[in-house]
């Protein structure tokens, strides 16, 4: 069950991602760049002592996450 959760969470967290930064990014791309991203955002949060108590948190965390990953990517797929 954790993983499912996991996965919508991801899914979620992509979507908004990819809107925040201004991506049309198909249905798979959303879910692996939102679950990437909440293992970064998971590793970031936990090196600062924060953490997630619900899923809000979660999908927040996530989120932030994807964002940085979208943000390196095209960072890195510029230069």
């Amino acid at each position: 069950m954790e993983l499912i959760i996991f996965l919508v969470v991801g899914l979620i967290a992509g979507f908004i991602a990819a809107r925040v930064m201004g991506k049309n990014q198909d249905l798979l791309t959303n879910l692996v760049v939102g679950v990437v991203g909440a293992v970064v955002g998971g590793v970031i949060a936990g090196l600062l002592g924060l953490g997630a108590v619900n899923i809000l948190g979660r999908i927040i965390i996530a989120t932030l996450g994807a964002i940085l990953c979208l943000y390196v990517w095209q960072r890195y797929k510029t230069s």
